[in-house]
């Protein structure tokens, strides 16, 4: 690699795949916040980053309106613009090394490729004067005689023919390239980069905003791909989405040696991805077939569950057994585990009652008649109705008794689209809201991937305060959701949208 001795004022640009808009932001905090880099945006970035050498974060958008820096004091009509921009698939951050857009680039499952920009424009002309503008000492290591390269060009919203891309490469000789173009083995690779907009029906004969850069590395976006749960041993029928998986752990700002806990554990996709990112990982669950792999089988054509259908079988398929700790059978409403913060993140997707019963044990009865001696092994406790608000009110008072501080819980939270509002995401004193993202299900539902930290240690004050502030009682209304999902579904005469696959695990 070329040495990048004296290189300043380095900008990089972000493409963003264009799938779960809504968890990219949160993402890249996440994995900034993992380099120790604070997410600071700041209008103007030339003036106080490049002029004073400060090393602070800025995040702007190139949009057809120009530059679009991310400001606290936006007024009205630039906050419409950042809503827009933050759809866009390019970002271009600035502040930081080409190490910590490597380490993003190693988590991020939200971006496919990441760039050092070296010059952008609403026009080729205004590209041209922006590229000749760039500081030669910044180009030159990578433009030397010795050294070997290939252009590519890349269109957003539009596809262009063969002829068309070479005349774009042929128009960039202005650049003092000196090396030898090698197309299969290329040291360092360039790109072009044009955004035509993300209306599909609506493509302008020219960009909306040209981009020039150096390739530095692409994302994960393999890792939906060969976590596919289509492929995987072991799924049940709310196995999570592979890409979900990946999400989630990165919300959650998961680590090598972190301990993951799962209360819900199902299947284990979650385990599977945070074993990816080389943590230890655990979790629960009060199905006893689950736990075991047991029971009917989930997949078309099988009857039941082979004999090594197990979450251990999954973490085994991806070379990630070593990082698996155990899993039991446990009720996550009872109180099992030993005092004090035990995990580095909770992450977990609790029932919905929808394709999973949302249960816990115990009996409507007021008196139980404990099993006999001789038949406790076998027993199978009495279960009844785990309500939602319940979950999520003990899901937050497990977390703020058994993270470690700063560590992060990650849920998804069921709700009713017409009727939905923030007050209904639960809270808690010891946990700080840090982001809270939407995943349409149907016209009627959706599911929000709620992301907390802790910032506190329990307290007794904590419990009061808890039950006086009406900010931190249980929102009744979630323990309807499974009602109004199936009367907005009986609306529709039966018929859900293809989008109300809702994973329950």
């Amino acid at each position: 690699m070329a040495t990048t001795t004296g290189r300043s004022c380095l900008q990089y640009l972000l493409h963003l795949a264009q799938d779960h808009l809504d968890f990219r932001l949160p993402e890249i905090k996440a994995l900034l916040a993992l380099r120790g880099k604070a997410f600071q945006p700041r209008g103007n970035f030339r003036e106080k980053v490049c002029k004073s050498n400060i090393p602070i974060l800025c995040i702007f958008f190139f949009t057809s309106e120009g530059v679009c820096p991310v400001d606290s004091m936006l007024s009205q009509s630039h906050t419409l613009l950042l809503a827009s921009s933050l759809q866009s698939p390019f970002w271009c951050l600035d502040g930081l090394s080409e190490e910590d857009v490597r380490s993003i680039m190693g988590r991020s499952v939200c971006t496919k490729s990441a760039f050092e920009l070296w010059g952008h424009g609403r026009t080729h002309s205004e590209l041209r004067t922006s590229l000749l503008e760039y500081p030669s000492e910044n180009m030159s290591p990578f433009m030397h005689k010795d050294s070997t390269y290939r252009i590519n060009v890349y269109t957003y919203n539009k596809t262009l023919v063969f002829a068309d891309r070479i005349k774009r490469i042929d128009a960039l000789e202005y650049l003092p390239f000196e090396g030898t173009v090698s197309l299969k083995s290329p040291q360092h690779i360039f790109c072009l980069l044009e955004d035509y907009g993300t209306d599909p029906n609506n493509i302008p004969e020219q960009p909306f905003y040209v981009y020039f850069g150096r390739w530095i590395a692409d994302g994960q976006r393999e890792l939906i791909r060969s976590h596919s749960v289509k492929n995987r041993h072991f799924i049940g029928n709310t196995s999570m989405d592979a890409g979900l998986s990946f999400i989630m752990a990165n919300h959650a700002k998961v680590k090598e040696n972190d301990l993951v806990f799962d209360p819900f554990v199902g299947t284990g996709s979650l385990l599977v991805a945070c074993s990816q990112f080389k943590a230890y990982v655990c979790g629960t669950d009060i199905d006893y077939n689950i736990i075991h792999g047991k029971g009917k089988s989930s997949r078309k054509n099988q009857k039941w569950r082979g004999p090594d259908e197990n979450i251990r079988a999954n973490l085994r398929q991806y070379g990630t057994e070593k990082m698996y700790l155990d899993v039991m059978l446990c009720d996550a409403s009872k109180p099992v585990w030993r005092e004090g913060a035990l995990f580095d993140a909770i992450i977990t997707d609790p029932p919905y009652g929808i394709r999973e019963s949302t249960r816990k044990t115990g009996s409507h009865k007021d008196i139980t008649k404990p099993p006999d001696d001789i038949y406790v092994e076998s027993h199978v406790p009495v279960s009844k109705a785990y309500h939602l608000s319940d979950i999520f009110t003990d899901l937050l008072n497990f977390s703020a008794h058994h993270l470690v501080m700063g560590g992060r819980l990650v849920y998804w939270l069921p709700v009713f689209s017409p009727e939905y509002c923030e007050d209904m995401v639960p809270l808690h004193p010891c946990l700080q809201l840090i982001s809270n993202c939407e995943q349409t299900l149907s016209n009627h539902t959706s599911r929000r991937l709620i992301t907390m930290e802790k910032i506190k240690e329990p307290e007794e004050i904590d419990s009061s305060s808890h039950q006086a502030d009406p900010r931190f009682r249980p929102y009744q209304g979630h323990n309807s959701f499974r009602e109004k999902y199936f009367s907005g579904l009986n609306k529709r005469g039966g018929k859900e949208d293809n989008k109300s696959d809702v994973n329950g695990e």
